[in-house]
């Protein structure tokens, strides 16, 4: 007989508290997750203006700030299990955040049958894009059993966020009738059912259903709870105006109506009650711009609230469902420190555009290190060897492995009844211009030479689209390894199950070129034109055929109307990519067109003497990452 999820919860929750603890013992680790900078952001987006305080700003933080400093706020992309690892261990620039945090606030997904598809709007067109495969893995994780998997998934989260959140930190967990009773039997043993706070119930207004037969279902619940019996609340950030009624009440005098007001009560305004209306739509107070759109999106002002009352100035606060990145926006404009991470493709990018729009400070766009490293440790045990990964991808793309002595850490093979030799690289290192030509020289060395070879890579150095076409080898090519393939192994338990639906894409290739660069009076100016982009093969991409047919035409009458965001480093060093200069869809300052970036970007900078090296990252309406490096001569 199945049991009740009652009869569940206590497995449950030991089988969260184990996993949660297994993590935390392997922090001092040598095979610890890290965090990897991908992005260093200075908002700067183009627009007709230019700003000369601001391009003075960016200079000054610019030549006094490191990148990776500790102090920048960070946007996160992947598994928030892992980031929460990789913050608990710290690096050499990070230090931990272990009992740092004032405040965590998450709105975690909490309906199995939600439509979580992305509208994606093109020139002459609107696609329906599906979760990527490796967010869809996520979410059948979720609710692959139900409310118990749901459940399963929130658990080992909940204990990590308690060991982040600092003596005086709060957790504030949004959820609704879902799970959210469920929920809070976890928060109870989790972090002590007497250090709940309170249960905040959000109200809001809005159309019901035709023909109903129940009350409308129009709040949400927000389980506040304390790390210990010391806690941050900022009543006087949060107290609401008396009305005039109330306050004439209290100026005639209220003997024995039991109210007791002091002078400061009077003048300050009344603490809100734990049920608050506030409508899910409106304009924002702060930066006057409407919602993003994002199907999940909180109202500013209940966000706000939940910061202002329960951090510090000088806190840090975080949110790892970071969906719309309404809580990092409003983070940054009460002057709070901020982390914020998402597994969405589609939410990072919202987040990133949304931080620039509002001109947020610098800060850091990270992923997890070695992300497909840690998922292989999962997938095939903590002391998996790279060789054994190679035979599994060598199997998965129809190659044969070398005889071991003509075999190079197990990863080379042969298609069968071909001359093609087959390299696939480690998913712990770059695939690079010193990769690709190491494998020219295995195909032309290898068991007395073979016609050609095909390069199976996990993660790619900048600029590699540009080695590719310097080499000029019609018999060299490079391709993509899914990055959601190791998820699928855990799944279907076995290479041999996946053979037939495993797409090895062609890398997208972004083109551009640095059009001028002159002295000016005071600086230089750099101009750079965006070219081409090259999507990878449109069968990689989550649409069905319809939408699969849309997006190519895009691709062949204008191929840059595919790119999301793009920007500029003009100075990068081959390590951090610091983006000074940004442009985006919906950016309507510049053209007036919300369906495609400027093409054009105008950098006013420092003179520098010598050459510079340019480097250019392109992000399309899917998420795929390109980048191109160029190095641009002396100015005359």
């Amino acid at each position: 007989m199945t049991k009740s999820l009652l009869e569940q919860l206590p497995s449950i929750v030991a089988a969260g508290r184990r996993q949660a603890a297994q993590i935390l013992e392997g922090l001092e680790g040598r095979n610890r997750v890290t965090l990897q900078t991908r992005e260093l952001v200075v908002p700067a987006k183009d627009s007709n203006t230019f700003d000369l305080i601001k391009q003075a700003d960016r200079e000054q933080f610019d030549g006094q700030t490191a990148p990776g400093a500790s102090d920048l706020n960070r946007l996160i992309y992947g598994d928030n299990l892992l980031a929460m690892a990789a913050l608990l261990a710290g690096d050499d620039e990070n230090p931990s955040l272990r009992n740092k945090i004032d405040l965590i606030y998450i709105d975690p997904p909490f309906d199995s049958k939600a439509d979580y598809r992305t509208k994606v709007t093109l020139p002459g067109t609107t696609i329906s894009q599906k979760p990527t495969v490796m967010e869809q893995f996520a979410y059948t994780d979720t609710w692959s059993d139900g409310t118990a998997s749901y459940l399963a998934m929130i658990s080992p989260r909940l204990v990590l966020m308690r060991e982040l959140l600092s003596p005086k930190g709060s957790i504030f967990v949004h959820l609704d009738w879902h799970v959210g009773h469920y929920v809070k039997l976890l928060l109870d043993d989790i972090f002590g059912k007497q250090n709940l706070r309170n249960e905040i119930v959000w109200a809001y207004h809005g159309p019901g259903s035709p023909g109903m037969r129940q009350y409308n279902r129009k709040h949400d619940c927000v389980y506040w709870y304390s790390k210990s019996d010391e806690w941050i609340f900022n009543d006087s950030d949060i107290r609401e105006a008396h009305s005039d009624k109330t306050k004439g009440n209290f100026k005639a005098g209220l003997a024995g109506s039991g109210f007791i007001v002091d002078d400061y009560e009077l003048a300050e305004g009344k603490i809100p009650e734990d049920w608050w209306v506030m409508a899910i739509a409106g304009r924002y107070p702060v930066d006057g711009k409407k919602r993003v759109g994002y199907a999940t999106e909180k109202p500013w002002p209940l966000i706000e609230r939940i910061v202002r009352g329960g951090s510090n100035p000088d806190s840090i606060v975080a949110d790892f469902f970071g969906g719309s990145g309404v809580f990092a926006a409003v983070a940054e404009a009460n002057g709070r420190r901020w982390v914020t991470t998402d597994l969405g493709k589609p939410s990072t990018m919202v987040m990133r555009k949304r931080l620039i729009d509002i001109e947020a400070k610098p800060f850091l766009y990270q992923a997890i290190g070695d992300y497909q490293v840690e998922q292989a440790r999962s997938t095939l045990g903590r002391s998996f060897r790279v060789g054994d990964l190679a035979k599994v991808i060598l199997e998965l793309f129809g190659a044969l492995p070398l005889p071991p002595e003509e075999n190079v850490n197990g990863s080379l093979g042969r298609l069968p009844g071909t001359r093609t030799l087959v390299v696939a690289d480690s998913p712990s290192k770059l695939t690079t211009i010193s990769t690709l030509r190491r494998a020219q020289g295995y195909r032309d060395s290898k068991m007395g030479g073979f016609d050609r070879v095909v390069v199976l890579g996990w993660n790619f150095s900048a600029g590699i689209g540009q080695d590719i076409a310097a080499l000029d080898d019609d018999q060299l090519e490079v391709l993509v390894i899914p990055p959601d393939l190791l998820d699928r192994l855990k799944k279907k338990g076995g290479a041999e199950k996946l053979a037939s639906s495993v797409r090895f894409a062609s890398l997208q290739y972004l083109e551009a070129r640095v059009a001028g660069r002159k002295k000016l009076a005071d600086g230089e100016e750099l101009s750079v034109d965006l070219i081409n982009y090259v999507l990878l093969s449109p069968e990689a991409i989550n649409l069905d055929e319809k939408n699969r047919a849309s997006v190519q035409q895009v691709m062949n009458d204008e191929p840059l109307a595919l790119i999301e965001y793009w920007a500029v480093d003009p100075d990068y060093d081959g390590e951090v990519f610091r983006s000074v200069w940004q442009d985006y869809r919906g950016n309507t300052e510049n053209d007036g067109d919300p369906l495609r970036v400027a093409t054009t970007a105008r950098l006013q900078l420092p003179n520098k003497a010598g050459g510079r090296r340019v480097c250019v990252r392109g992000v399309d309406v899917f998420g795929f990452e390109s980048e191109v490096v160029i190095d641009v001569a002396e100015v005359a």
